[in-house]
């Protein structure tokens, strides 16, 4: 018996989409293809851990580089902006208390077009500890895929 081709990178991210309900999965992707046409020669990192599914985007293959994530959990779909703590949010959108990172939900695509989001996307971008690449493949890497998660569905009340 000939040995399993072990999935892409391509196909493990559609499994990793699809644990979420129809809806959070259409943000999902719509998002991702949002922030692909923003950063084109990002690095997407993908991490299907416990608490959350994080698409990162960043220069390179090292996560401590990484500008930017897409974090999912069953509630909803955060942008985070992982060197995000000294961004300057005069609409005051972006949540979180941390040394790093601010993040804000998103829940439609359009949200990534608003006019404050584009503002504090671009000054991440200007701000960045490395710079994004100007050109590149804007490869897809799986960094880590934990064995337990939470649900990525909302669960049901018990009757």
């Amino acid at each position: 018996m000939p040995p399993t081709k072990a999935p892409s990178p391509q196909q493990q991210l559609a499994g990793f989409i699809e644990k979420f309900e129809p809806g959070m999965q259409a943000l999902i992707r719509a998002a991702r293809k949002r922030m692909r046409a923003l950063l084109p020669t990002a690095t997407e990192m993908l991490y299907d851990n416990y608490n959350f599914f994080v698409i990162g985007y960043g220069p390179g293959d090292r996560p401590s580089e990484a500008i930017f994530s897409l974090a999912a959990q069953a509630k909803g779909l955060s942008l985070c902006f992982l060197q995000g703590a000294g961004l300057p949010d005069p609409a005051g959108l972006l949540r979180g208390s941390g040394t790093r990172v601010r993040s804000i939900r998103l829940g439609r695509v359009e949200d990534l077009d608003q006019a404050e989001v584009r503002r504090l996307i671009d000054a991440a971008l200007a701000r960045a500890k490395v710079p994004m690449r100007p050109d590149g493949d804007g490869r897809l890497i799986i960094r880590s895929v934990s064995a337990k998660q939470r649900p990525r569905r909302p669960v049901s009340p018990k009757r």
